[in-house]
C-alpha cells in the first residue's frame, strides 16, 4: 500500500448549527495513519514520513478485524497533568536514533486513536459516509491499552465545554454525510481549537550565564519575508533540553536579523538563520501582531517556509 497525505479540516471559531454534525475530540498528537495488509503493518504520519518503528505497540495489529485496511487516527502521549500532551509525544515521535525507541516505551507511554478508516479487506471505503465508516471502526475494533477508537457526539457545544474544563485541544466537527477526500480540506471537517496554537519560525535567541533562555520566533508573509511575532521562554523544555538547544542554535548563528521587523538587539540577543520551527500555543494575537502569552510545546521538523500568516494566522495576515 502507497501512503496517502490525509483528509484535513478547515480552521472555525464556532460550532455549526444542524443535526447533520458530529464532534470528535481533536486530540494534542500526532498524525498517524496505520496501513495493514495480511499480518503487514507501517504507520505513515501526515507528510507520509515512515513512523512504523516508533511505535511497534500499534505494530501488532490485535485489535482490528480485517486482511488488510487504511486507519486514520492520532497518536497522544499524556502528560503530568493527565491531559495529552505533544512535548511528550514528540519524545517518541522526534526519535532519529531508534535503537532507543525501546528504552523510551515505559517512559512515554502512548495511545493510538483511531477515527477514519480509509480502506478495508481490498475495497476503498472512501466514498462512504462518514457514519457508516464510524460504524465500521466499531464493528471490527477491539480496544486494547495502546489503542482506542474515537467516539462521535451529536452535542457538540456540550462537548467543547467538558474539553475546555479539562484544558484540552478542541473538538473537530464533521458532516455525518461527508466523504474522506484524500489530500483536501473541506468545510465538512471543521476543527475548533481551545487552545491556540501556531508554527513559528526561529529567526534568534538571548542567552543567560551562556544557555539559551528565549526563542525570537516569526511567520512569513506572501512575499517571503519572515516578520518578528514575538519571543517565547516558557514551555515544556527541561534545562538538559535548552541546553541542547542552545549548541544547535550557535551552528547556525547569523551577523543579521532575518526578521524585516527585528526588534531591538541587546548584548544577550542572536541572530540565526530560520531554519528551525517550533509548535507554540499562546493566549492571543496583540494589536501589534505578536503573541501574547506564548510557550513553547515542540520542535517540528517541517519546512520553514510553510509557516505563514496564510497558513497560520489569516486573520492576522501580512502583505
Amino acid at each position: 500500500m502507497e501512503p496517502v497525505f490525509p483528509m484535513e479540516p478547515v480552521s472555525s471559531h464556532a460550532i455549526p448549527q444542524g443535526g447533520q454534525w458530529l464532534a470528535q475530540v481533536k486530540w494534542d498528537g500526532v498524525r498517524i495513519l496505520t496501513y495493514a495488509e495480511r499480518g503487514h503493518v507501517r504507520l505513515f504520519n501526515r507528510k507520509k514520513n515512515e513512523r512504523t518503528y516508533h511505535y511497534p505497540e500499534i505494530t501488532t495489529f490485535d485489535f482490528f478485524a480485517a486482511d488488510s485496511v487504511i486507519l486514520d487516527g492520532e497518536v497522544i502521549a499524556m502528560g503530568q497533568d493527565g491531559i495529552p500532551s505533544f512535548h511528550e509525544v514528540m519524545r517518541r515521535d522526534g526519535l532519529r536514533n531508534l535503537s532507543k525507541v525501546k528504552a523510551v516505551q515505559p517512559l512515554v507511554p502512548i495511545s493510538y486513536m483511531v477515527f477514519d478508516i480509509l480502506y478495508l479487506d481490498g475495497k476503498w471505503v472512501t466514498d462512504l459516509p462518514l457514519v457508516e465508516r464510524l460504524a465500521l471502526i466499531e464493528e471490527r475494533l477491539t480496544p486494547t491499552p495502546y489503542v482506542q477508537a474515537v467516539t462521535a457526539q451529536k452535542d457538540g457545544e456540550a462537548l467543547f465545554e467538558v474539553m475546555s474544563q479539562y484544558g484540552m485541544e478542541g473538538l473537530v466537527v464533521k458532516d455525518e454525510s461527508s466523504p474522506y477526500l484524500i489530500n483536501e480540506k473541506k468545510p465538512t471537517w471543521q476543527k475548533i481549537k481551545i487552545k491556540r496554537d501556531v508554527n513559528a519560525v526561529v529567526g534568534g535567541y538571548t542567552l543567560k550565564n551562556g544557555v539559551a533562555n528565549a526563542l525570537l520566533i516569526g511567520l512569513y508573509d506572501d512575499q517571503n519575508r519572515l516578520w518578528y511575532i514575538g519571543h517565547v521562554g516558557t514551555g515544556k523544555l527541561t534545562k538538559a533540553e535548552w541546553r541542547d538547544l542552545t549548541t544547535h542554535l550557535k551552528s547556525f548563528g547569523e551577523s543579521e536579523a532575518p526578521f524585516v521587523n527585528p526588534p531591538g538587539q541587546t548584548s544577550d540577543t542572536y541572530w540565526v538563520s530560520p531554519k528551525w520551527v517550533c509548535k507554540i500555543h499562546f493566549a492571543e494575537w496583540t494589536e501589534g501582531r505578536s503573541l501574547r502569552q506564548p510557550s513553547i510545546q515542540a520542535f517540528l521538523e517541517i519546512d520553514p517556509r510553510t509557516c505563514t500568516f496564510q497558513n497560520e494566522a489569516p486573520e492576522m495576515r501580512k502583505g
